[in-house]
């Protein structure tokens, strides 16, 4: 028996070895794989051929889904498996008997070949027609990394979902499914959310597979027409020089006899991903990003922002002032720079931070309440509102920003006119550090492409601007005082449920679907709001049974303040700093200027002047990881 687990150990060591490697490889699958499983594979002293080393070293798994990178880890594994399995020499007392292992063969002589399975070949998109259509999505952004795909973030992006079910609903045909790549289906989207942002009036447009006939090619010359029933089809006899007349074909119904794309996609989209309406037919020069002409956000909260504290008898923090809030948001309204209000990205090399909101208020929501939550007494009611805002186009983290300052008005740290001075960037050039709102409540309520916009001049002229025209021009234009409508829609949407009632209300409908998926968090908000004004009201705060402990203070003053940043984030700040005094950040031409100097170029200017920037700094970036490859260092 020694020898026999001397033996085993020797086996089972290097396996074991390369086990946990791989165990090491799966927790970390939703990250970018070139840093970690190719280089231990790489490293490996059994590695496959050089062939397969290079291969391994130019493999990019950025834009992959995480299922194909775990398959990935998967075929990782089996490498590693079959690495790790050394030579085995079986002693003759470890070799069972010869009657033991029975060897089923054919009549050849030859053991049975094990059945395949069949690979699914999916459809020929040669057969079929495609078509350029707009959809108009969903989707709560909680549980999800943004809408745009990234292959560095480790959970996935409504972008990936949607990629799936296209591919698996047969809607597009990629060459390689398992990379997205939109780029082929003249893919086109209006906004871009962040991570935790929701959306219910996201708009894409993309090509698709049609259920319209295919254009057919020339007819051949009469005689050669081979017509339905003659014998060339149906081998019956016919009278020579007697040809049959066609059957007239049905004319062809865009909406009857098309697809029922919102129908086909929401059953293979999560349940917190849904489409709802599709437009069959579109301007011409249509894009999802470009032709929007306004987008609508709204950003909700409660009042009380908190759970209010005793300050003194009958008095409560928690709760937000309205009136102020909403004065300060209507000094959002008309043109103004706005980068006191984003945040700057060095790689996007923004120099204009220019944007229009039309309209910006807060408005309650009606038919709201708290659930029943009421434990601070009183004649005040807690309510649900949102920050409401309308613009042609936002900032990086702009409208957070924007709440931010607007919660910290509400909550009495800051007066209205905060906003104002913060407007004026000739005055105040340098952002302040504050904190931004949090990013779940927000959402990309709608987004509108009208027929034609129409203006109201300052002097009262009503203007239809003309395709032709630079019909943004006004939007930007400092002198512009007039009003915008958009008030038709220049997209003719097909709602879901307006093709068939039943695919709305019916059973499996849309909504049969999502009042499941409400449901079941309405009952979580129910319990936990009946939880909480239970554990709130049971005790007697009239006893003070116990010694009260003093206020924490700190510089001599009470270190009580809590400051609410939006969602369910309250922060502990100790004695609250005015936004205006807090330490500046750097202005957006130092932080252009140091990504420039970053990529190798003298300043931001440097890399303006040079042709096709981007494409440097790829070609860069390219060259120097080769010649890391190499073991060379890059000139």
């Amino acid at each position: 028996m020694n020898s026999f687990q001397a033996l085993r150990r020797t086996i089972q060591g290097p396996a074991q070895a390369h086990k946990r490697a791989v165990t090491f490889g799966i927790t970390t699958a939703t990250r970018p794989f070139s840093s970690h499983i190719t280089t231990h594979l790489l490293n490996s002293p059994q590695s496959p051929s050089n062939q397969n080393i290079e291969a391994k070293k130019t493999m990019d798994y950025q834009d992959w889904t995480k299922e194909r990178l775990l398959e990935r880890v998967k075929e990782l594994e089996a490498q590693l498996k079959t690495q790790s399995q050394l030579p085995q020499q079986p002693t003759p007392a470890l070799q069972p008997p010869a009657a033991a292992t029975p060897t089923i063969t054919t009549e050849e002589g030859e053991p049975p070949k094990k059945k395949q399975k069949k690979k699914s070949i999916g459809i020929d998109p040669s057969r079929y027609s495609t078509r350029l259509i707009a959809l108009k999505l969903s989707y709560l952004g909680k549980n999800y990394g943004g809408f745009e795909h990234s292959g560095y973030s480790n959970v996935p992006s409504i972008e990936e979902e949607l990629w799936k079910a296209l591919v698996k609903g047969c809607l597009i045909t990629p060459a390689d499914p398992s990379k997205i790549d939109f780029a082929p289906f003249e893919y086109s989207k209006c906004g871009r959310t962040d991570r935790g942002v929701s959306a219910f009036g996201q708009v894409i447009s993309i090509r698709v597979r049609s259920n319209r006939p295919p254009s057919k090619p020339e007819q051949p010359a009469e005689e050669d027409v081979v017509m339905e029933g003659t014998p060339e089809q149906n081998n019956t006899p016919q009278l020579p020089g007697k040809k049959q007349q066609q059957k007239p074909q049905k004319e062809w119904e865009d909406i009857v006899d098309e697809i029922n794309y919102p129908k086909v996609l929401n059953r293979l989209l999560p349940p917190d991903i849904k489409v709802l309406a599709w437009a069959p037919t579109l301007p011409e020069g249509f894009s999802a990003r470009f032709s929007c002409y306004e987008r609508q956000y709204r950003y909700f909260f409660t009042n009380p922002s908190m759970a209010p504290t005793l300050l003194a008898p009958g008095e409560k923090s928690g709760w937000l002032d309205i009136a102020a809030m909403k004065k300060a948001a209507r000094y959002f309204e008309g043109l103004h720079d706005f980068r006191n209000f984003c945040k700057v990205d060095g790689g996007k090399q923004i120099t204009s931070f220019q944007r229009r909101i039309f309209e910006c208020d807060i408005e309650e929501v009606e038919g709201q309440d708290l659930g029943g939550v009421n434990f601070w007494g009183g004649e005040k009611k807690g309510k649900v509102y949102y920050f409401h805002v309308r613009g042609s186009a936002f900032l990086w983290h702009q409208i957070r920003h924007m709440v931010a300052i607007v919660f910290n008005v509400g909550q009495g740290l800051e007066r209205p006119e905060v906003v104002r001075e913060l407007l004026d960037v000739e005055r105040n050039g340098r952002k302040p550090g504050y904190i931004m709102a949090e990013e779940v409540p927000l959402v990309l309520w709608d987004c509108v492409f009208p027929k034609r916009p129409e203006i109201v001049t300052g002097e009262g002229e009503r203007k239809v601007l003309s395709r032709g025209e630079d019909e943004r021009a006004f939007m930007h234009d400092p002198d512009f005082k007039g009003e915008i409508k958009f008030e038709d829609d220049g997209v003719d949407w097909v709602w879901l449920g307006e093709d068939q009632p039943g695919n709305l209300m019916g059973s499996n409908g849309l909504v049969d679907q999502l009042w499941e998926y409400w449901h079941e968090r309405k009952m979580d908000e129910l319990l936990s709001g009946l939880l909480l004004q239970q554990v709130a009201t049971r005790a007697d705060l009239t006893r003070k049974l116990g010694k009260e402990e003093p206020a924490p203070k700190k510089n001599g003053k009470e270190n009580l303040q809590r400051v609410y940043k939006g969602g369910n984030m309250t922060r502990s700040s100790g004695v609250y700093v005015p936004v205006m005094k807090k330490e500046l950040m750097p202005t957006p031409v130092e932080i252009n200027h140091k990504w420039a100097q970053s990529k190798g170029f003298k300043d931001s200017e440097d890399m303006a002047n040079t042709k096709n920037w981007r494409s440097v700094i790829k070609a860069n970036k390219a060259a120097d990881k080769a010649a890391a490859a190499g073991g060379e260092k890059s000139v």
